[in-house]
């Protein structure tokens, strides 16, 4: 079995978030993909993030119609900072030693890598996937090459679609009062808009 890892605060999650999940699980030939809603993720502490309960429940209207996607509790069971080693670990210990696990991550998370706690252990527990970010260049991963030499050597790097949507401007867009149809799955929309989600 071989399994894609996708995390993050998915705050929203959008139809990005599912793009691009399909996409390597398709490119690398995953049986599957789970989500990973974070907890609390430490490296966006500095703002407020939507309860979990409203976060999961987002992420399971969004998935449930791919039966190649899953999601896990994982990070939300536990408390304090959310760390990518401690749920890699969680997830090794779930499905077995002999599982294949991937965990992907777009180049703008990898360039904080060297700030991870433990990064050695975590490429040490599965295969890092590199998704490649316009934004980010092959200049900009000099430092992370530089301090991690051996983990940016294993680094698999693929490209995805590029698709310009973040969790970010949607949140704007609904406290503004405008539109998310088809920045959102449908079940994703009618939710926020029944919670009364991201309103000032």
């Amino acid at each position: 079995m071989e399994i894609g890892l996708l995390g993050g605060t998915f705050d929203p999650i959008h139809l990005g978030h599912l793009i691009i999940a399909e996409a390597v699980r398709e490119r690398l030939g995953l049986s599957h993909i789970t989500f990973i809603p974070s907890g609390y993720p430490w490296l966006k502490s500095d703002r407020q993030i939507t309860a979990a309960k409203h976060r999961l429940a987002m992420v399971k209207l969004a998935i449930e119609s791919n039966p190649r996607f899953e999601m896990s509790t994982a990070e939300m069971e536990r408390s304090g900072p959310s760390y990518t080693v401690d749920t890699v670990r969680a997830i090794r210990q779930e499905i077995g030693p002999d599982a294949k696990i991937y965990f992907i991550a777009g180049t703008d998370a990898l360039v904080d890598l060297p700030r991870w706690k433990d990064p050695d252990r975590v490429a040490e527990l599965c295969q890092i996937v590199g998704m490649r970010r316009p934004s980010v260049s092959e200049a900009q991963l000099t430092p992370l090459k530089s301090a991690l030499p051996k983990i940016y050597a294993c680094i698999r790097f693929v490209d995805v679609p590029q698709i310009d949507i973040s969790s970010s401007d949607i949140r704007e867009r609904v406290r503004k009062g405008l539109s998310i149809r088809y920045l959102v799955p449908l079940g994703v929309e009618t939710y926020i808009q029944e919670h009364q989600l991201y309103r000032n």
